[in-house]
């Protein structure tokens, strides 16, 4: 299978399900199989996802790329060999980094329903056009990335986050901020965007938000 087939989905799948490490292998960046360039697909998939997890607090260790062909047996040995040394470094998922478990499987689970949106921005606004690896890093330890990665990224996360803790009972803008570890400045930028697009009501009886 080509390695571009490793879709966000199957990677925050696996650490949905409590994987304390996902390697990702495929074949030499320039030596598609398939004529696709599939792998840089996986790699540009890989350094997002890094970024992703290091955003909800998980160490960006946990997840691991590399490219060889058919005939490096023992590059290929060598790569899982270290790669699962330094997750045995890091502790269980989540433990290791000190996380709440049931706050980790919520944020796991929000950034999961936005799997479409995610591969649509990864195509429309992330893509490097040049199939350099040393392109695709340097683009994605920019400030430009990083900018765009605020504004297309963690502002969904962060709405997908309240949609989903309003889906149990209304909340006020405190109370969301407390559970989401926000500030409640923010939070309220969130409501009011959210409100305009339909998406949550303020309830005046209550004194809090619910979803529309």
């Amino acid at each position: 299978m080509c390695s571009g087939r490793v879709d966000l989905e199957f990677i925050l799948r696996s650490f949905s399900n409590g994987q304390d490490g996902v390697f990702i292998g495929g074949c030499r960046l320039g030596e598609c199989n398939y004529v696709t360039q599939g792998n840089f697909d996986a790699l540009g998939n890989t350094l997002l996802s890094k970024k992703i997890m290091e955003h909800i607090g998980l160490n960006p260790d946990r997840l691991s790329i590399a490219f060889m062909n058919a005939s490096d047996g023992i590059l290929l040995a060598n790569s899982i060999n270290a790669f699962s040394k330094t997750v045995r470094e890091l502790g269980p998922l989540g433990e290791g980094e000190g996380l709440d478990i049931n706050q980790l499987k919520f944020k796991l689970q929000a950034l999961r329903k936005l799997v479409p949106y995610l591969r649509l921005v990864e195509r429309e606004r992330l893509r490097v056009p040049v199939k350099s690896e040393n392109e695709y890093r340097q683009f994605y330890d920019s400030g430009e990335f990083n900018r765009l990665f605020d504004e297309l990224v963690a502002d969904k996360l962060a709405l997908s986050e309240i949609t989903s803790l309003l889906q149990d009972k209304p909340l006020s803008t405190g109370e969301i901020a407390d559970n989401l570890g926000l500030n409640p400045s923010e939070v309220a930028r969130h409501m009011n965007t959210s409100s305009m697009h339909g998406l949550v009501r303020y309830d005046t009886s209550q004194n809090c938000f619910a979803l529309a």
